[in-house]
């Protein structure tokens, strides 16, 4: 028999809908029933997600300074609002759980009003506009990367970590294992929507550049955007490297669990992954990101030795080629970087976040549930 319903919402990207998947599984497993509201864009992400049912609400982004694009953004909004409030209405959830990006603010915003215990989660270390637009309202704040105490969240603030989910619990089983001479080496190429196409120009570009004994030794997986996918494929046949090229992998956890080397963006789902599998990376945070937060995202890896950070505007193919070629003839630098990321990544955080929110369901505040953590 279900302990109730709890309500998670999150924007319809990878980055926001991965650490709710991961909640998701673990209030499941505790004997919730969990259902998910979110905008049309999860489509392509949410076919596996474990809801009981998924509601897609109207929603907007607040980023026009036009007053006209502005009105009818707010007025969309509202309009989510209500229909959100006759979701909750009908389902009665427990607790509502947020996890940023502008689709979470109807659903939040009107499980507030309706004195539903409200809880959200920021994934990365600076708090996201949606966010920052709800801290002020819900009973708790969770913490990904982001500190107890932060400045715009007071005494609300848990850190958690970034929830992972299954997949990448399972990959993380897979010890590193080094490429020795010879050996093949894979190397793991992603981007996010919006940071794929620097990595589909640059990175055939640098890989063109290596000596061809270790160009015969490459295994590359690739994220590139559709319109891109036919030239990277190119560029990688016409060097003879083995490479598959896609989209979008479903089975990514499993692929960077092979990865001797991954060159990414630094989102913080990506980074958590990284580190709670325990892979050495080259970070490349995108460098149009509101508030600058994958820098920051980044930084933390990188402060625990498991990643370099290069800026973007540092990355010639020639560079690459001279990161790339280095790290492919140093395996016990790679090794010291796998166990460096790993130390840092924290496996148990959905475990945490599902704590949090059965304390925010039952009542609890936060200080009630620091006293029984201590």
């Amino acid at each position: 028999m279900s302990r109730g319903v709890i309500l998670l919402a999150a924007g319809g990207t990878g980055g926001h809908l991965f650490p709710a998947e991961a909640l998701a599984h673990e209030l499941i497993e505790r004997g919730w029933q969990v259902h998910l509201a979110t905008d049309r864009r999860a489509e392509r992400y949410s076919g596996h997600f474990p809801a009981a049912e998924i509601h897609s609400i109207a929603s907007a982004t607040l980023g026009s300074k036009n007053p006209i694009a502005m009105l009818s953004a707010f007025w969309t909004i509202w309009q989510g609002v209500r229909q959100a409030g006759r979701v909750i209405a009908r389902i009665r959830p427990e607790a509502a759980v947020g996890f940023g990006g502008y689709p979470t603010l109807p659903p939040l915003y009107a499980a507030t009003r309706r004195k539903v215990p409200t809880l959200i989660h920021e994934q990365n270390a600076v708090m996201g506009r949606a966010n920052k637009a709800l801290a002020s309202r819900v009973d708790a704040i969770a913490g990904g990367f982001l500190p107890e105490g932060a400045r715009a969240a007071g005494a609300k603030t848990v850190t958690t970590g970034n929830p992972v989910r299954p997949q990448v619990l399972e990959a993380a089983k897979a010890p590193y294992a080094a490429s020795n001479d010879g050996e093949p080496f894979r190397f793991l190429v992603f981007g996010g929507s919006q940071g794929a196409q620097f990595f589909s120009d640059a990175v055939p570009a640098a890989i063109a550049l290596l000596p061809e004994a270790q160009r015969k030794r490459l295994v590359i997986t690739q994220q590139a955007r559709a319109e891109d996918v036919a030239r990277v494929k190119a560029a990688y046949a016409n060097l003879g490297v083995d490479a598959q090229v896609s989209p979008f992998f479903t089975d990514m956890a499993a692929r960077m669990a092979a990865a001797h080397l991954v060159m990414s963006r630094s989102g913080a789902s990506t980074v958590s992954e990284i580190a709670v599998i325990g892979r050495p990376a080259l970070l490349v945070p995108y460098p149009h990101a509101l508030d600058h937060d994958q820098a920051a995202n980044a930084a933390a890896l990188a402060a625990a030795g498991g990643a370099e950070v290069h800026p973007q505007s540092t990355l010639s193919a020639e560079r690459i080629a001279a990161l790339v070629g280095g790290l492919i003839e140093d395996p016990g630098r790679l090794v010291a970087m796998a166990a460096a990321a790993r130390s840092a990544g924290k496996p148990d955080a959905a475990r945490l976040l599902a704590d949090l929110t059965e304390a925010i369901a039952s009542g609890k505040t936060v200080s009630d549930y620091r006293r029984t953590r201590a």
